[in-house]
C-alpha cells in the first residue's frame, strides 16, 4: 500500500488530496506509476500526459521517472512552483 498525496491544480482537477493504492505487480518505479493511474482515464490522463509539467517527490525527496517506488512510500504529485 502505497500513499499518493496531489497538491494545487491537480487535487482540484482530481477531486482529492490523498488516497491510498495497492500497487499492481508492473509499477516498480514513477514512470510506471504514472502510467497506471493515466489509465484511469479523462483528467487522469490529461494532467498526467506525457510532457505536461508535473513534478514527482518519493518520501519528499525530488523523483524521476526512473526513481523505484515501494510498499509504505508517499509520492506527492505537484505542479511546478514558480516564484518571482
Amino acid at each position: 500500500m502505497i500513499t499518493l498525496l496531489y497538491f494545487a491544480r491537480l487535487r482540484e482537477s482530481f477531486g482529492l488530496a490523498s488516497e491510498q493504492a495497492e500497487l499492481p505487480a508492473q509499477v516498480t518505479d514513477v514512470g510506471s506509476l504514472t502510467e497506471w493511474l493515466r489509465q484511469r482515464g479523462g483528467v487522469w490522463q490529461e494532467e498526467l500526459a506525457p510532457g505536461k509539467p508535473v513534478r514527482v517527490a518519493v518520501n519528499q525527496d525530488m523523483a524521476d521517472l526512473a526513481t523505484i517506488v515501494r510498499d509504505k512510500d508517499e509520492i506527492a504529485f505537484f505542479p511546478p512552483v514558480t516564484g518571482g
